[in-house]
């Protein structure tokens, strides 16, 4: 099963553009830093630019970000791709008939709230500038890549 990269991918594309403001990222450019085709960073930009987090022209290779990035959350980022899906999804289909199926599915409901309730507030933390912070950290000291 392949699990799902996409608020991954849209972190790593706002990341990509904060740390080369001056430089034309094409979404080929973006892709390939992503591994990905150029269509899912054109979907993941558009989400992105309809979630007030990112600014473009088509036809112009210059994104940009909407806000400054200590006014990007990661729970920005994921509303944006995800509107209002829950990051833990049930199995709705589950034998009706089975005490187990029906009541399994009632609890793991209540703790699947909670987890969404738990995470979002520390997306609602974690900011773009903390995540390009890190970014620095890691790199210990070398010297940052240009295009």
């Amino acid at each position: 099963m392949k699990y799902p990269t996409r608020l991954s991918d849209a972190v790593h594309i706002l990341a990509f553009i904060a740390l080369y403001p001056d430089c034309d990222l094409t979404s080929n450019k973006l892709a390939e830093s992503i591994q990905t085709n150029p269509a899912y960073v054109r979907q993941l930009m558009s989400a992105l630019r309809k979630g007030g987090l990112l600014v473009s022209v088509k036809g112009h290779p210059r994104p940009a970000l909407a806000r400054e990035p200590e006014k990007i959350t990661l729970l920005d980022v994921y509303r944006a791709l995800e509107g209002n899906k829950p990051l833990l999804h049930q199995d709705i289909h589950t034998n009706p008939a089975c005490g187990v199926g029906v009541n399994i599915q009632l609890v793991l409901r209540d703790f699947y709230l909670d987890i969404q309730k738990t995470a979002e507030q520390r997306m609602q933390e974690i900011t773009l500038k903390d995540v390009l912070e890190q970014y620095h950290m890691k790199l210990e000291g070398m010297p940052l890549q240009r295009l």
